[in-house]
């Protein structure tokens, strides 16, 4: 069964991305890939920030391949919304709307005559997503809301790494993804509420937000432990909050995840009678000192060995990936996870695909981002159609 002969769950509805970089255009790929029609509403000069940062010295038709990666299946239209014919046209096109998304800094939209309570009265039904670093109000408003940046200030990398290391943060954008599937939640929410009531609605979404979301587990263990920065262990750190030996060890040829075991059970498999020297209400308050002794077993063997006595005994555990291992993995391949995007000059690149299935099928889209302003005519026409 292919995209094309599924009834996705969203066809019919129309989506225009205002957002640049990440957060914004990818909640908006997610609309399109399940069925709707994305719109960019882009700049003539440039267009999204995003088709020039370049990543990794790769490029897609000339423009920035990570830019494809998440405006794929999407069009195009070029417009001034400093010049009253363009907004004009901009305004008449969010009358047709169902979903709007940027991320301007507060005060922005509102400012340039875009702000909710303006395209309410264009649109009643629409629903109006909106995007920020940290939230409407407050003496960070003002800041860039970017990823690394919002991980740094919200105690994030300081989660990661062992005791001795620096902060770490992520190697991804970790914030952005998350905040994307925060504000695709809300704006599916209000279309369900449209659908019982008429009613459209405003979603507000903030990178900061999100991180404390991602971080409830841990954060909750703070809050309710007199506010006590999280103590990150000395060896195999994964979570400060699990007790040993939850974390990563290096094995004779590389490095093996080990999940939550009770210290009888690992004493047993490990062949360790010292771990009994232990507790099991001792596993996080002599944390280190279990962890030592785990660490030095495993040490000893290659990781393949070790799995092999481990997921017998029913042992929580897996290899460390590279990806490169991960890649020729045959749970890797199960999924096929990959799909090829060609832009309009036919020049092809891989990429991932939607991890959503929908009636069985897989989503996936091989249409590359649109050229800036390449829809422009093609959609203003079908709005001038529309009024007629």
């Amino acid at each position: 069964m292919t995209k094309t002969s599924l009834n996705l769950p969203l066809k019919g509805l129309r989506v225009l991305d205002f957002a640049q970089f990440l957060a914004g255009p990818v909640a908006a790929l997610r609309l399109a890939d399940l069925g709707a029609e994305v719109i960019k509403v882009e700049r003539p000069q440039g267009g999204d920030l995003c088709r020039s940062m370049v990543v990794n010295d790769q490029r897609l038709d000339g423009e920035s391949l990570v830019f494809h990666t998440f405006n794929r299946g999407k069009k195009s239209i070029a417009a001034d919304l400093k010049k009253s014919a363009d907004l004009a046209q901009v305004r008449e096109l969010i009358r047709t709307a169902d979903v709007m998304i940027h991320n301007f800094r507060p005060g922005v939209m509102e400012r340039i005559g875009l702000g909710y309570e303006t395209v309410k009265e264009l649109n009643p039904k629409l629903v109006y997503g909106a995007v920020s670093g940290y939230g409407t109000s407050g003496p960070w408003v003002g800041k860039p809301g970017q990823d690394l940046l919002v991980q740094s200030l919200s105690g994030i990398a300081w989660l990661n790494g062992n005791a001795d290391d620096g902060p770490v943060p992520t190697g991804y954008a970790m914030l952005d993804v998350a905040t994307a599937g925060n504000l695709v939640q809300g704006i599916l929410a209000c279309l369900v509420r449209r659908g019982i009531s008429g009613e459209g609605g405003v979603v507000e979404v903030d990178l900061l937000s999100s991180a404390i979301d991602m971080t409830f587990e841990q954060f909750t263990c703070f809050l309710n432990d007199d506010q006590q920065q999280p103590r990150r262990h000395a060896i195999g750190n994964a979570n400060p909050y699990q007790p040993a030996p939850y974390g990563i060890y290096r094995t004779a040829d590389g490095y093996l995840a080990f999940a939550m075991t009770p210290l009888a059970t690992v004493s047993e498999v490990l062949e360790a009678p010292e771990i009994n020297e232990f507790e099991q209400d001792q596993a996080f308050s002599h944390l280190d000192e279990i962890k030592e002794i785990v660490s030095q077993i495993f040490a000893t063997k290659p990781t393949q060995d070790w799995l092999s006595i481990l997921e017998p005994a029913g042992i929580w555990c897996a290899p460390v990936l590279d990806w490169p291992e991960f890649v020729t993995s045959e749970g890797f391949k199960a999924l096929e996870p990959i799909q090829v995007i060609q832009a309009r000059s036919g020049e092809t690149a891989r990429t991932t695909r939607c991890p959503i299935r929908i009636d069985g099928a897989q989503l996936t889209n091989s249409a590359g981002a649109p050229a800036l302003g390449a829809d422009t005519q093609d959609v203003l026409q079908s709005l001038a159609s529309a009024v007629q």
